[in-house]
């Protein structure tokens, strides 16, 4: 009987850790679709900044860009716009990470890849907060480092 009992324990267990949560199960479907970048801010910094996003380019190219997520497969591309930017169509390749941030969202990460989804100079990526998502908008952001400080972009999209 004690057997069959831990059998059945670990049964539960193996099925209640095997897959994506019920959230970010919904999560992945609400990214699907086509969705604009429309504002690039630095929430408690004031002043001028030249930032780069993803390695790219700067983020005034990034202001109006058109994004692609395929949920099914976790793909994606986008296209910058702009003067003096060069609008070509970028790949990229995304997941949601499982784990819980304090503020009830996930972190997820974005990997550029080739036009075969490889990844072309071995970047492990961009991790990115998700402030917010619902069926027409979403908040990322990114904490980078800036003379020694925290730095935060927040990038805000609608669908």
């Amino acid at each position: 009987m004690k057997k069959v009992i831990s059998i059945f324990a670990l049964l539960i267990l193996l099925v209640s850790c095997g897959g994506p949560s019920k959230v970010a199960k919904e999560a992945r479907k609400t990214f699907d679709g086509n969705w604009t970048l429309t504002n690039i801010t630095y929430p408690n910094n004031t002043g001028e900044f030249n930032v780069t996003l993803f390695n790219d380019a700067s983020a005034n190219c990034f202001e109006g860009s058109t994004w692609d997520f395929v949920s099914n497969n976790n793909r994606g591309t986008y296209e910058v716009s702009g003067l003096d930017c060069v609008a070509e169509t970028r790949n990229f390749i995304w997941s949601i990470d499982e784990e819980n941030t304090p503020s009830g969202m996930y972190d997820f990460l974005l990997k550029p890849v080739n036009e075969k989804y490889k990844s072309t100079n071995g970047d492990q990526g961009f991790r990115l907060n998700l402030v917010n998502l619902s069926e027409n908008s979403m908040v990322w952001e990114q904490t980078v480092t800036l003379e020694g400080s925290p730095f935060v972009i927040r990038m805000m999209f609608t669908k």
